[in-house]
């Protein structure tokens, strides 16, 4: 009934108890979770936990723009092979983040756009991070954009100008459980705006923890607490949201 469509199942916070943290999954109606691996470490464990779990974990892979200095012209050719061999969903996630600038602005601009254009290559989707950056964002999606543009933006922050032209290229917008905070009116007032058959939920655990498990691990099965939020705002039941998220995330991600 819902699909967590942004985890990091390989981060050390899961390392002792994976089992429990999928079983909760699959007891809170959970029918699928989309791994999202960002190094070559994550990616070959993520590829193994899909393997443990054959329908129900699947994974993305991508560079966090964060690392986007690592980035070697050879990735292109080493996402496509394992993207051609069907370990991967989707591509990503790849995007812009200017918050820490942990990775010089102009690589990570042109590290997002070759995701991008691999992402239409290969008929995928892209997972899109954005933070401080919805300007260029937006522009660089629009000049990528080969008409074959795919995806998400994943942990959508509100800005309903890169939203909006988001939207207008067919994109879907994923909303996480800062939803659920109480200075979170600008991520609520985006969820009111958005039509229902393009919203996804996610968790982007081990982060953001839904207000009520606040300062504590967050996992998959917390993706419920996204969709009552959502359902709350929009006046809707959470079965509407469930239903529509659960529909929109299979057919993005074709599972």
């Amino acid at each position: 009934m819902y699909i967590d469509t942004h985890a990091h199942l390989t981060f050390p916070e899961f390392a002792v108890d994976l089992p429990d943290v999928i079983q909760r999954a699959k007891d809170a109606k959970l029918e699928a979770i989309i791994n999202i691996a960002l190094d070559d470490e994550a990616l070959q464990k993520s590829i193994a936990i899909a393997n443990d779990y054959p329908g129900y974990v699947f994974t993305a892979a991508g560079i966090h723009p964060h690392e986007a200095s690592t980035w070697k012209e050879s990735d292109y050719q080493r996402f496509k092979d394992l993207a051609k061999q069907h370990k991967l969903i989707a591509i990503g996630e790849t995007g812009l983040d200017y918050h820490y600038k942990l990775s010089p602005i102009e690589q990570q601009q042109t590290v997002f756009r070759k995701f991008l254009q691999l992402a239409q290559e290969l008929d995928l989707p892209a997972v899109i991070h954005s933070r401080e950056a919805s300007h260029d964002t937006a522009t660089i999606l629009r000049e990528e954009n080969r008409g074959k543009l795919k995806g998400v933006l994943h942990c959508f922050a509100g800005d309903m100008d890169l939203g909006k032209a988001a939207l207008d290229m067919g994109l879907y917008i994923s909303f996480t459980a800062n939803i659920t905070y109480p200075k979170a009116n600008v991520i609520r007032e985006a969820a009111k705006q958005v039509s229902l058959d393009r919203i996804m939920i996610e968790t982007d655990c081990p982060f953001l923890a839904p207000q009520d498990f606040r300062g504590k691990r967050n996992e998959p099965s917390y993706v419920v607490k996204v969709a009552e939020k959502i359902a709350e705002v929009k006046g809707l039941s959470i079965e509407d949201v469930a239903i529509a998220s659960t529909r929109n995330a299979k057919q993005l991600f074709r599972l």
